[in-house]
């Protein structure tokens, strides 16, 4: 009787932890989404400081740059809420794709100009160091999330 109630338990939180966990809405990404442009681009700059050991000319000018990003990526964020809401948001197409990669490494490359001037070498190496690290993170980010989709579409099959 022991040993059946034992394995009843050990099959119950097996079965447990099997389990995904329930999501709420859409995933939002982070509790940065909740927050303003101006409260992202403070926290952004503050970081940074951190890491980079930035004067205060430097970080009133990372934090005019981080700003800007943050405006923009708030604008991108809301105008992809209404479309999903609308029930108008669709798979882009190859041509639009393209766009967006040419567009986002435009952006990498001005923003490597940009911090070339503000940063000193030392700085620069560090925070292309940490750029790099967190292109790394968002690779194996996106394994994790394909491996993930691949199984849950096994299992409805």
């Amino acid at each position: 009787m022991k040993q059946f109630f034992l394995m009843v338990l050990a099959l119950m939180a097996f079965q447990l932890n099997a389990q995904e966990p329930r999501r709420e809405g859409p995933r939002e990404h982070g509790k940065m989404m909740h927050l303003s442009a101006e409260e992202m681009a403070t926290l952004q700059t503050k970081k940074m400081t951190l890491h980079l050991d930035l004067n205060d000319k430097q970080q009133k000018e990372i934090y005019a740059i981080n700003l800007e990003q943050a405006k923009a990526r708030k604008a991108r964020m809301e105008e992809r809420k209404a479309k999903r809401e609308a029930g108008t948001a669709e798979k882009p197409s190859q041509e639009q794709r393209v766009e967006r990669m040419n567009a986002l490494l435009d952006h990498k490359i001005e923003m490597k100009k940009k911090m070339k001037t503000i940063l000193n070498e030392e700085q620069f190496a560090k925070w292309e160091k940490a750029q790099a690290r967190m292109a790394h993170k968002r690779k194996e980010g996106m394994k994790d999330k394909r491996a993930k989709h691949a199984k849950k579409m096994k299992k409805q099959q």
